[in-house]
């Protein structure tokens, strides 16, 4: 990957971060985002306790497998050992998104799934979204049982704290965090008027690739 090429990957991730604030996903300096570099074992990850209107380009960290600094001038993000248990158990996975949105987190808090209230969203996370019990998030036992939990679907509530999507590039793994906050606002304000609204099941749906 050339120094160019490396650069521009850095500046996406800001780009989504800063996304992230705008569209009301993440604040303070909570949420993180990665992704997969072609090299064999390296990863760009966001920086522990920064906040993203502070952040640069050249902030963004590189790491390994293991969850070791490679490069940068700050320590990775403290859900970085969650990030590469991903990573680990899930090859498909190209970049992940970890955002503390205020609709999925309400979901995150009575424990129950993001069920399919939106067709978007379904066909992104490829089911409801299932909710991984409390657990302190930055140790790799979180990462693995929250993987568990996750299976094959592309998205995972942690429950009172945020919601984590996946894709096989940055901009999928984000649209699947902003179709599931919808979907789960959506979701709530049915639940007012009654207690059994349409939901959609992704395999009922017959689909065969995503949009």
């Amino acid at each position: 990957m050339t120094e160019t090429d490396l650069r521009a990957a850095k500046q996406e991730i800001l780009d989504y971060c800063l996304r992230s604030m705008e569209y009301g996903l993440n604040f303070n300096t909570q949420g993180n985002i990665s992704v997969r570099l072609p090299e064999p074992d390296r990863f760009l990850i966001t920086p522990t306790d920064l906040e993203y209107d502070r952040m640069t380009a050249d902030d963004i960290v590189v790491v390994d497998a293991n969850s070791n600094l490679i490069e940068g001038p700050h320590q990775p993000s403290s859900e970085v050992t969650v990030h590469m248990a991903v990573y680990r158990r899930r090859p498909d996975v190209q970049a992940i998104v970890h955002t503390e949105p205020v609709f999925a987190n309400v979901w995150g808090v009575i424990g129950e799934p993001i069920e399919g209230a939106l067709v978007n969203m379904v066909i992104y996370t490829k089911g409801a979204v299932p909710i991984m019990p409390f657990a302190l998030s930055n140790r790799t036992e979180f990462g693995d049982a929250m993987c568990d939990v996750m299976g094959d679907l592309n998205a995972v509530v942690w429950a009172n704290h945020g919601l984590l999507t996946v894709g096989p590039n940055l901009r999928d793994a984000f649209k699947t965090s902003v179709a599931v906050e919808s979907a789960a606002q959506v979701l709530l304000h049915a639940r007012s008027v009654t207690s059994k609204p349409i939901v959609l099941d992704y395999a009922g749906l017959g689909i065969t690739e995503s949009l």
